[in-house]
């Protein structure tokens, strides 16, 4: 941290013992020659990046002199996969001020962060009649539409329902996916089946794929991630359903860079008419 400062470490050491006394309560675990936050800092720390962030905005918007900056982007791993590379090229090239601070994580967290103003856009999926998300809660743009596809191992029979699955074992991301989601409520017919499937979570789309490949499970993956795998083995495929990924920012959120960035990803949209999105 002192060198980052450009500081001596006793310095640093003053500060952050002064901080603690205005506070209150320590902000550090202090364990011989680590540190490491307490929840308190963490918390500290949270409210920090939110009044550090909003400061950039608002400076971006009092002086809208061009797009420049950081621009906070999260995104799904399967849209960062399949899709932004060649937008995120184009946007570089026109606008090199712009730093892109992009980070993954499923659409609930990416929610969770764009509430509490740790980034400032988001590529999410969200199904339409979501009751966790009320309309209003945040400005959206239906950009890409994925088609998800159940992937089966290779010998696997023809499928005409969740009930002809031999494997009862689902691989998929954490909680908060959309799509794992969706899986789970195809797999068991929103309800409706007795069966039960396990979930065998995983942090990759190569491992959903390499599991299934395996014929230990099944996995449920946008199609333009499956066609960036083909080549690592065989397994049958089964079209499931169409989902819209949006670009999701706060309510008025409108920097200069946002709105060129918007421009860029619907530049590459394939999804022509946005109807109410």
């Amino acid at each position: 941290a002192a060198g980052l400062l450009g500081r001596v470490p006793s310095n640093v050491t003053t500060r952050i013992q002064q901080l603690e006394a205005e506070i209150g309560v320590p902000l550090f675990q202090r364990d011989k020659k680590r540190m490491t936050l307490t929840n308190e800092g963490q918390t500290y720390l949270d409210f920090a990046d939110r009044i550090l962030n909003l400061a950039e905005e608002a400076q971006q918007l009092v002086n809208p002199s061009g797009p420049i900056g950081t621009l906070r982007v999260g995104s799904m791993e399967s849209t960062v996969a399949s899709r932004l590379p060649i937008p995120l090229a184009t946007y570089n090239k026109k606008w090199p001020q712009v730093i892109i601070d992009l980070s993954t994580a499923p659409t609930r967290q990416l929610i969770d962060a764009l509430f509490a103003h740790r980034i400032d856009c988001a590529l999410i999926a969200v199904p339409s009649g979501e009751w966790w998300l009320a309309p209003t809660e945040l400005d959206k743009i239906a950009i890409f539409r994925e088609e998800l596809v159940l992937l089966l191992p290779p010998e696997h029979p023809v499928v005409r329902d969740a009930s002809d699955i031999k494997p009862k074992a689902l691989a998929a991301f954490a909680p908060g996916c959309t799509y794992r989601m969706l899986a789970e409520e195809w797999l068991t017919g929103f309800g409706t089946l007795k069966e039960r499937f396990a979930v065998q979570e995983v942090k990759s789309y190569h491992a959903m794929f390499a599991c299934t490949a395996a014929g230990s499970c099944v996995s449920i993956i946008p199609r333009s991630v499956v066609d960036l795998m083909r080549h690592l083995g065989p397994v049958q495929e089964h079209p499931l359903m169409s989902v819209d990924t949006y670009l999701a920012c706060r309510p008025g959120f409108a920097t200069p860079a946002f709105s060129e960035f918007r421009k860029t990803l619907e530049a590459f949209s394939d999804i022509k008419d946005q109807g109410d999105a």
